[in-house]
């Protein structure tokens, strides 16, 4: 069974929640997960297999999710920006000057402005099924929805059955969660329900203020100068994987990364979508984090 230790640590007035596993004198890689998801959502064997590979290995829960502090958006609104800070902060609480840093989709997106705005704290990056962190895909979305054709800047939209069921309009709750996270899965990798429904079991029993997660999509929409700049100033050895059936960003998005970041690697996961509950995969994809 996989030892860690958990521990909170503060970014401004916020408190956030951690566990590290793995020895605390080996270099260490941060996890980010993407928008709404716990520190939880990453699969235990795949920090396992990471841990095999000689790295102690944190995960947190974003501001809002979890058991971190709970924002009052309306009064105290924030952007990528300053999720991105409480990425440092957690970095900060362990006493660690820079480390390999591993986002997922909206968590690949704070990684790539870290690289971007703080290019001392990275040690390596690696981008799993995200998108380039400047690129707006609302209208995109919007015209696949109307059924209008794409426009010649468009990267691919979600794909049809990631639409319908935001259309189905299905309850909160983790009936509703499990069927999102099976569409997340794809067709062609067998979806380990199980394991998914429950994790999402317990994100529900430990989140504090369950709805709080929705704010993430507001941070989401905000594009401020900084997260414009361009992901040619990248530095850091950077590896994008992504899955051949990834419903949200399909692969476009992933070669949009790669041809914009220089000297990166794309690593395309055959049959993979837009989630790691497979069997098999979560070892796959510590694999292909870049240390």
């Amino acid at each position: 069974m996989l030892e860690t230790q958990e521990r909170f640590v503060t970014s401004g007035r916020l408190r956030l929640w951690t566990e590290r596993a793995g020895h605390p004198d080996q270099p260490a890689v941060l996890l980010i997960m993407g928008s709404a998801a716990q520190g939880i959502s990453c699969p235990d064997p795949l920090i396992a297999r990471l841990v095999e590979r000689g790295v102690q290995v944190i995960r947190f829960d974003h501001r809002d999710t979890g058991r971190s502090s709970v924002v009052d958006f309306d009064a105290h609104p924030y952007a990528i920006a300053d999720l991105a800070a409480d990425c440092l902060a957690v970095l900060d609480g362990y006493g660690l000057p820079a480390a390999h840093v591993a986002g997922m989709s909206m968590g690949g997106m704070i990684a790539q402005w870290l690289a971007v705005h703080e290019p001392a704290r990275i040690r390596s990056l690696t981008v799993l099924t995200s998108s380039p962190m400047g690129y707006d895909p609302r209208p995109a979305w919007a015209r696949a929805q109307g059924g209008e054709p794409p426009a010649p800047d468009d990267l691919s939209p979600p794909s049809p059955a990631f639409l319908a069921h935001l259309a189905a309009g299905m309850p909160p709750g983790v009936e509703s969660d499990v069927a999102l996270f099976r569409v997340f899965n794809g067709p062609v990798r067998p979806f380990d329900e199980p394991a998914a429904r429950a994790m999402l079991e317990l994100a529900l029993s430990r989140a504090t203020d369950p709805a709080a997660a929705a704010h993430h999509d507001l941070a989401g929409q905000t594009f401020a100068p900084d997260r414009l700049a361009p992901l040619s100033s990248i530095t850091a050895p950077t590896t994008i994987v992504h899955g051949d059936q990834d419903p949200i960003f399909p692969l476009g998005h992933g070669e949009a990364l790669a041809a914009a970041i220089p000297g990166s690697r794309l690593h395309v996961v055959p049959g993979m979508g837009h989630t790691f509950f497979s069997p098999g995969l979560p070892e796959e994809i510590a694999d292909l984090i870049r240390l």
